[in-house]
Protein backbone atom coordinates (compact mmCIF):
# COMPACT_ATOMS: atom_id res chain seq x y z
CA UNK A 1 0.00 0.00 0.00
CA UNK A 2 1.07 3.42 -0.44
CA UNK A 3 2.25 5.72 1.98
CA UNK A 4 -1.24 6.90 4.20
CA UNK A 5 -1.84 10.42 3.86
CA UNK A 6 -3.88 12.92 5.43
CA UNK A 7 -6.32 14.05 3.15
CA UNK A 8 -8.77 17.01 2.85
CA UNK A 9 -12.02 16.12 1.01
CA UNK A 10 -13.98 19.10 0.09
CA UNK A 11 -17.93 18.20 -1.07
CA UNK A 12 -17.54 15.19 0.82
CA UNK A 13 -21.27 14.73 1.73
CA UNK A 14 -21.82 14.98 -2.47
CA UNK A 15 -21.97 11.54 -4.68
CA UNK A 16 -18.48 11.84 -5.41
CA UNK A 17 -17.03 13.09 -1.82
CA UNK A 18 -18.44 9.82 -0.13
CA UNK A 19 -17.39 7.73 -2.31
CA UNK A 20 -13.49 9.38 -2.73
CA UNK A 21 -14.21 9.44 1.32
CA UNK A 22 -15.34 5.68 1.84
CA UNK A 23 -11.93 4.50 -0.75
CA UNK A 24 -9.11 6.57 0.66
CA UNK A 25 -10.18 5.60 3.81
CA UNK A 26 -10.05 1.85 3.24
CA UNK A 27 -6.53 2.34 1.93
CA UNK A 28 -5.42 3.68 4.96
CA UNK A 29 -5.55 7.42 4.66
CA UNK A 30 -6.45 9.51 6.88
CA UNK A 31 -9.09 11.72 5.40
CA UNK A 32 -10.79 14.86 6.84
CA UNK A 33 -14.64 15.52 4.82
CA UNK A 34 -15.22 19.47 4.77
CA UNK A 35 -19.21 19.78 3.34
CA UNK A 36 -21.65 22.47 4.07
CA UNK A 37 -24.26 19.82 4.47
CA UNK A 38 -24.03 17.59 7.19
CA UNK A 39 -23.21 13.84 5.89
CA UNK A 40 -21.90 9.89 7.08
CA UNK A 41 -18.69 11.39 4.76
CA UNK A 42 -18.34 14.49 6.63
CA UNK A 43 -16.12 15.48 9.69
CA UNK A 44 -16.55 19.67 9.22
CA UNK A 45 -19.40 21.43 8.37
CA UNK A 46 -18.60 24.49 6.50
CA UNK A 47 -18.27 26.35 3.52
CA UNK A 48 -15.23 26.12 1.30
CA UNK A 49 -15.48 30.24 1.40
CA UNK A 50 -14.85 30.27 5.30
CA UNK A 51 -10.99 31.43 5.35
CA UNK A 52 -10.63 30.74 8.98
CA UNK A 53 -11.87 27.38 8.90
CA UNK A 54 -10.28 25.82 5.74
CA UNK A 55 -7.19 27.49 7.20
CA UNK A 56 -7.54 25.23 10.26
CA UNK A 57 -9.03 22.34 8.51
CA UNK A 58 -5.58 22.31 6.15
CA UNK A 59 -3.06 21.91 8.99
CA UNK A 60 -1.35 18.98 8.30
CA UNK A 61 -2.55 18.07 5.55
CA UNK A 62 -0.67 16.24 2.67
CA UNK A 63 -3.25 16.28 -0.16
CA UNK A 64 -6.97 18.20 -0.97
CA UNK A 65 -9.06 16.77 -2.98
CA UNK A 66 -11.52 19.29 -4.24
CA UNK A 67 -14.97 17.95 -5.18
CA UNK A 68 -17.36 20.66 -3.89
CA UNK A 69 -18.97 22.86 -6.05
CA UNK A 70 -22.24 24.14 -7.67
CA UNK A 71 -23.44 21.85 -10.69
CA UNK A 72 -25.35 22.62 -14.08
CA UNK A 73 -29.13 21.88 -12.18
CA UNK A 74 -28.29 24.87 -9.89
CA UNK A 75 -28.21 27.05 -12.83
CA UNK A 76 -31.98 27.84 -12.92
CA UNK A 77 -31.70 28.15 -8.77
CA UNK A 78 -29.06 29.94 -8.03
CA UNK A 79 -27.36 33.68 -9.09
CA UNK A 80 -24.10 34.17 -11.28
CA UNK A 81 -22.63 35.34 -8.06
CA UNK A 82 -23.52 32.32 -5.77
CA UNK A 83 -21.67 30.25 -8.64
CA UNK A 84 -18.94 32.86 -8.61
CA UNK A 85 -18.87 32.68 -4.63
CA UNK A 86 -18.19 28.84 -4.68
CA UNK A 87 -16.43 27.58 -7.44
CA UNK A 88 -14.25 30.37 -7.70
CA UNK A 89 -13.53 32.20 -5.04
CA UNK A 90 -13.67 28.69 -2.72
CA UNK A 91 -11.43 27.79 -4.91
CA UNK A 92 -9.63 30.36 -4.59
CA UNK A 93 -9.19 30.25 -0.40
CA UNK A 94 -8.55 26.67 -0.65
CA UNK A 95 -5.79 27.29 -2.68
CA UNK A 96 -4.46 29.95 -0.77
CA UNK A 97 -5.06 27.72 2.16
CA UNK A 98 -3.03 24.88 0.71
CA UNK A 99 0.00 26.82 0.04
CA UNK A 100 0.04 28.33 3.19
CA UNK A 101 0.02 25.09 4.95
CA UNK A 102 2.90 23.50 2.88
CA UNK A 103 0.50 21.10 1.15
CA UNK A 104 1.87 18.79 -1.34
CA UNK A 105 -0.90 18.46 -4.13
CA UNK A 106 -4.15 19.86 -5.31
CA UNK A 107 -6.39 17.87 -7.30
CA UNK A 108 -9.71 19.51 -8.66
CA UNK A 109 -12.50 18.13 -10.09
CA UNK A 110 -13.39 19.73 -12.91
CA UNK A 111 -15.99 19.17 -15.68
CA UNK A 112 -16.55 18.05 -19.29
CA UNK A 113 -18.62 20.87 -19.21
CA UNK A 114 -16.16 23.83 -19.39
CA UNK A 115 -16.18 22.85 -23.00
CA UNK A 116 -19.51 24.06 -23.73
CA UNK A 117 -20.44 25.01 -27.67
CA UNK A 118 -17.41 22.57 -28.57
CA UNK A 119 -19.49 20.04 -27.84
CA UNK A 120 -22.47 19.96 -30.13
CA UNK A 121 -21.26 20.94 -33.70
CA UNK A 122 -23.82 21.97 -36.66
CA UNK A 123 -26.31 18.98 -37.51
CA UNK A 124 -24.48 18.44 -41.15
CA UNK A 125 -20.90 18.21 -39.75
CA UNK A 126 -18.97 14.72 -37.79
CA UNK A 127 -19.03 14.35 -34.49
CA UNK A 128 -16.80 16.24 -31.93
CA UNK A 129 -13.32 14.50 -31.30
CA UNK A 130 -13.38 15.80 -27.70
CA UNK A 131 -9.38 15.70 -26.44
CA UNK A 132 -7.80 18.37 -24.08
CA UNK A 133 -6.39 20.54 -26.60
CA UNK A 134 -10.00 21.13 -28.06
CA UNK A 135 -10.41 24.79 -27.11
CA UNK A 136 -13.01 25.46 -24.16
CA UNK A 137 -16.55 27.36 -25.10
CA UNK A 138 -18.79 27.57 -21.40
CA UNK A 139 -22.13 28.59 -22.87
CA UNK A 140 -23.27 28.97 -18.67
CA UNK A 141 -22.13 30.13 -15.53
CA UNK A 142 -21.30 26.39 -14.47
CA UNK A 143 -18.87 26.10 -17.10
CA UNK A 144 -17.38 29.46 -16.78
CA UNK A 145 -16.83 29.46 -13.44
CA UNK A 146 -15.59 25.97 -13.37
CA UNK A 147 -13.05 27.49 -16.21
CA UNK A 148 -11.73 29.96 -14.32
CA UNK A 149 -10.98 28.04 -11.18
CA UNK A 150 -9.14 25.22 -13.57
CA UNK A 151 -7.08 28.56 -14.37
CA UNK A 152 -6.41 29.53 -10.76
CA UNK A 153 -5.44 26.03 -10.19
CA UNK A 154 -2.87 26.22 -13.10
CA UNK A 155 -1.65 30.14 -11.54
CA UNK A 156 -1.17 28.23 -8.01
CA UNK A 157 1.04 25.68 -9.70
CA UNK A 158 3.07 28.64 -12.02
CA UNK A 159 2.90 30.82 -9.23
CA UNK A 160 3.62 29.13 -5.77
CA UNK A 161 4.92 25.42 -7.30
CA UNK A 162 1.49 23.50 -5.76
CA UNK A 163 0.79 20.75 -8.16
CA UNK A 164 -2.46 20.64 -9.55
CA UNK A 165 -3.77 18.43 -11.69
CA UNK A 166 -7.91 18.96 -13.16
CA UNK A 167 -9.69 15.84 -13.93
CA UNK A 168 -12.70 17.19 -16.26
CA UNK A 169 -14.96 14.00 -15.75
CA UNK A 170 -18.08 13.26 -17.93
CA UNK A 171 -21.18 11.82 -16.28
CA UNK A 172 -21.64 9.63 -13.43
CA UNK A 173 -24.71 10.81 -11.62
CA UNK A 174 -27.10 8.44 -10.72
CA UNK A 175 -30.02 10.96 -11.15
CA UNK A 176 -32.14 10.96 -14.53
CA UNK A 177 -30.90 12.91 -17.26
CA UNK A 178 -31.87 16.43 -16.94
CA UNK A 179 -32.97 17.05 -20.69
CA UNK A 180 -36.44 15.99 -20.26
CA UNK A 181 -37.01 14.88 -23.69
CA UNK A 182 -34.37 12.09 -23.36
CA UNK A 183 -36.09 11.23 -20.14
CA UNK A 184 -39.79 10.91 -21.33
CA UNK A 185 -38.22 9.00 -24.80
CA UNK A 186 -35.69 6.81 -23.07
CA UNK A 187 -35.56 4.09 -19.98
CA UNK A 188 -33.06 5.52 -17.86
CA UNK A 189 -30.62 2.39 -18.02
CA UNK A 190 -30.74 2.11 -21.56
CA UNK A 191 -29.77 5.72 -22.12
CA UNK A 192 -27.09 5.44 -19.23
CA UNK A 193 -25.60 2.67 -20.77
CA UNK A 194 -25.44 4.52 -24.52
CA UNK A 195 -23.89 7.06 -22.67
CA UNK A 196 -20.97 5.18 -22.12
CA UNK A 197 -20.23 4.98 -25.25
CA UNK A 198 -19.57 8.82 -25.39
CA UNK A 199 -20.15 10.66 -22.44
CA UNK A 200 -20.51 8.58 -19.20
CA UNK A 201 -18.23 6.99 -16.58
CA UNK A 202 -18.28 5.16 -13.64
CA UNK A 203 -18.19 6.02 -9.79
CA UNK A 204 -15.61 3.60 -9.91
CA UNK A 205 -13.08 4.75 -12.10
CA UNK A 206 -13.58 8.23 -11.22
CA UNK A 207 -12.45 7.58 -7.81
CA UNK A 208 -9.61 5.29 -9.18
CA UNK A 209 -9.08 8.81 -11.28
CA UNK A 210 -8.82 10.58 -8.33
CA UNK A 211 -6.41 8.17 -6.85
CA UNK A 212 -4.22 7.97 -9.73
CA UNK A 213 -3.90 11.90 -10.03
CA UNK A 214 -3.17 11.72 -6.16
CA UNK A 215 -0.24 9.46 -6.83
CA UNK A 216 0.79 11.55 -10.18
CA UNK A 217 0.56 15.18 -8.62
CA UNK A 218 4.06 15.74 -7.38
CA UNK A 219 5.82 14.02 -10.70
CA UNK A 220 3.83 15.74 -13.05
CA UNK A 221 2.86 19.37 -11.62
CA UNK A 222 0.45 20.77 -13.82
CA UNK A 223 -2.23 18.73 -16.21
CA UNK A 224 -5.53 18.49 -17.37
CA UNK A 225 -7.56 14.96 -18.23
CA UNK A 226 -10.81 13.94 -19.73
CA UNK A 227 -12.29 11.72 -17.48
CA UNK A 228 -14.60 9.05 -19.25
CA UNK A 229 -15.34 5.53 -20.26
CA UNK A 230 -13.21 4.64 -22.95
CA UNK A 231 -14.61 5.04 -26.38
CA UNK A 232 -14.84 2.04 -28.81
CA UNK A 233 -15.19 4.53 -31.46
CA UNK A 234 -12.47 5.88 -34.17
CA UNK A 235 -11.83 9.11 -35.31
CA UNK A 236 -12.97 7.38 -38.79
CA UNK A 237 -16.38 7.01 -37.00
CA UNK A 238 -17.07 10.54 -36.54
CA UNK A 239 -19.18 11.48 -40.25
CA UNK A 240 -21.28 8.30 -39.28
CA UNK A 241 -22.26 9.45 -35.71
CA UNK A 242 -24.22 11.94 -36.90
CA UNK A 243 -27.32 10.20 -37.52
CA UNK A 244 -26.46 6.65 -37.97
CA UNK A 245 -24.46 5.84 -34.76
CA UNK A 246 -26.48 2.37 -34.97
CA UNK A 247 -24.70 1.27 -37.99
CA UNK A 248 -21.28 1.87 -36.58
CA UNK A 249 -21.76 0.40 -33.27
CA UNK A 250 -23.08 -2.71 -35.18
CA UNK A 251 -19.85 -2.96 -36.94
CA UNK A 252 -18.06 -2.64 -33.71
CA UNK A 253 -19.86 -4.29 -31.25
CA UNK A 254 -22.74 -6.77 -33.00
CA UNK A 255 -23.42 -8.00 -29.35
CA UNK A 256 -25.31 -5.15 -28.26
CA UNK A 257 -28.27 -5.31 -30.58
CA UNK A 258 -29.65 -9.01 -28.75
CA UNK A 259 -29.38 -7.42 -25.51
CA UNK A 260 -31.07 -3.98 -26.32
CA UNK A 261 -33.80 -5.97 -28.29
CA UNK A 262 -34.46 -8.34 -25.44
CA UNK A 263 -34.82 -5.11 -23.19
CA UNK A 264 -36.81 -3.33 -25.59
CA UNK A 265 -34.29 -0.54 -25.40
CA UNK A 266 -33.51 1.74 -28.64
CA UNK A 267 -29.92 3.18 -30.09
CA UNK A 268 -29.55 6.65 -30.22
CA UNK A 269 -29.63 7.67 -33.71
CA UNK A 270 -27.14 10.47 -33.77
CA UNK A 271 -23.99 11.24 -31.34
CA UNK A 272 -22.68 14.94 -31.52
CA UNK A 273 -19.33 14.57 -29.31
CA UNK A 274 -17.26 11.56 -28.09
CA UNK A 275 -14.62 12.08 -25.31
CA UNK A 276 -11.32 11.12 -25.79
CA UNK A 277 -9.38 9.33 -22.22
CA UNK A 278 -6.35 8.60 -23.62
CA UNK A 279 -3.83 11.15 -21.90
CA UNK A 280 -4.84 10.15 -18.90
CA UNK A 281 -4.70 6.40 -19.44
CA UNK A 282 -1.22 7.60 -20.58
CA UNK A 283 0.30 10.14 -18.57
CA UNK A 284 -1.61 8.86 -14.68
CA UNK A 285 -1.91 5.76 -15.47
CA UNK A 286 -5.54 5.56 -15.00
CA UNK A 287 -7.14 1.90 -15.97
CA UNK A 288 -10.94 2.49 -16.25
CA UNK A 289 -12.88 -0.63 -16.03
CA UNK A 290 -16.21 0.06 -17.11
CA UNK A 291 -17.59 0.64 -20.54
CA UNK A 292 -19.81 0.07 -22.85
CA UNK A 293 -18.78 -3.69 -23.75
CA UNK A 294 -18.85 -4.99 -19.69
CA UNK A 295 -22.15 -3.51 -19.76
CA UNK A 296 -23.09 -5.15 -22.50
CA UNK A 297 -21.90 -8.59 -21.41
CA UNK A 298 -23.01 -8.24 -17.57
CA UNK A 299 -26.90 -7.08 -18.65
CA UNK A 300 -26.69 -10.00 -21.03
CA UNK A 301 -25.59 -12.26 -17.95
CA UNK A 302 -28.35 -10.48 -16.10
CA UNK A 303 -25.80 -8.45 -13.70
CA UNK A 304 -26.30 -4.55 -12.98
CA UNK A 305 -23.61 -3.18 -15.25
CA UNK A 306 -22.65 -0.61 -12.45
CA UNK A 307 -20.00 -1.29 -10.14
CA UNK A 308 -20.30 -2.04 -6.89
CA UNK A 309 -19.39 1.25 -5.31
CA UNK A 310 -21.97 3.24 -7.89
CA UNK A 311 -24.75 0.80 -6.25
CA UNK A 312 -23.65 1.62 -2.78
CA UNK A 313 -24.36 5.38 -2.14
CA UNK A 314 -27.41 6.56 -3.30
CA UNK A 315 -28.74 9.78 -5.42
CA UNK A 316 -27.69 12.48 -3.50
CA UNK A 317 -30.14 15.03 -5.69
CA UNK A 318 -29.37 18.59 -6.53
CA UNK A 319 -31.89 20.64 -4.38
CA UNK A 320 -33.89 20.10 -1.24
CA UNK A 321 -37.15 19.58 -2.86
CA UNK A 322 -38.93 19.03 -6.08
CA UNK A 323 -39.95 21.33 -9.05
CA UNK A 324 -42.52 20.73 -11.33
CA UNK A 325 -40.59 18.94 -13.96
CA UNK A 326 -39.06 16.01 -10.92
CA UNK A 327 -35.60 16.52 -9.40
CA UNK A 328 -34.90 19.28 -11.83
CA UNK A 329 -36.42 22.93 -11.88
CA UNK A 330 -37.48 23.96 -14.69
CA UNK A 331 -35.07 26.45 -16.64
CA UNK A 332 -36.64 30.33 -17.01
Amino acid sequence: MATAMKLLVSGSSGHLGEALVRRLRADGHAVLGVDILPGDSTDVVASITDRERMRDCLRGVDAVLHTATLHKPHVATHSPQAFIDINISGTLTLLEGAVEAGVGAFVFTSTTSTFGDALVPPPDQPAAWITESVGLQPKNIYGVTKAAAEDLCQLFQRNAGLPCLILRTSRFFPEADDNPDRRQAFDDLNLKTIELLYRRVDLHDVVSAHQAALANARRIGFGKYIISATTPFRPQDLPLLRGQADVVLRGLLPEYEPVFRQRGWRMLPDIERVYVNERARTELGWRPEYDFARAIDDLAQGRDPRSPLARSIPSKGYHPGRFEDGLYPVQP
